[in-house]
């Protein structure tokens, strides 16, 4: 595993944006893959829980159901705020 670690510091290096264009196309592709991941977290779990957590929410218009949503959501991302900043 420590051969490759100077691959990973070269490639961690290169992705510091170095203009405005950059740091705006950084910023669009990684808040399109939280958002991708963040969606695919909730039918996750809601996949592997008993129910249908969105027709609970939506049509049941239950308010616990939408917490305990908003939290998965929620920490779906801060594992992938804390994954994109290193």
């Amino acid at each position: 595993m420590h051969l490759l670690a100077p691959l990973f510091a070269q490639a961690a290096a290169d992705w510091h944006a170095t203009s405005l264009g950059q740091a705006l196309l950084y910023t669009g592709v990684f808040s399109l893959a939280g958002t991708a991941l963040a969606i695919l977290g909730y039918k996750l779990f809601d996949l592997c829980t008993p129910g249908n957590l969105h027709e609970e929410i939506i049509k049941n218009r239950n308010l616990a159901a939408a917490v305990l949503g908003a939290a998965i959501i929620l920490g779906v991302c801060i594992v992938v705020a804390a994954a994109i900043m290193g």
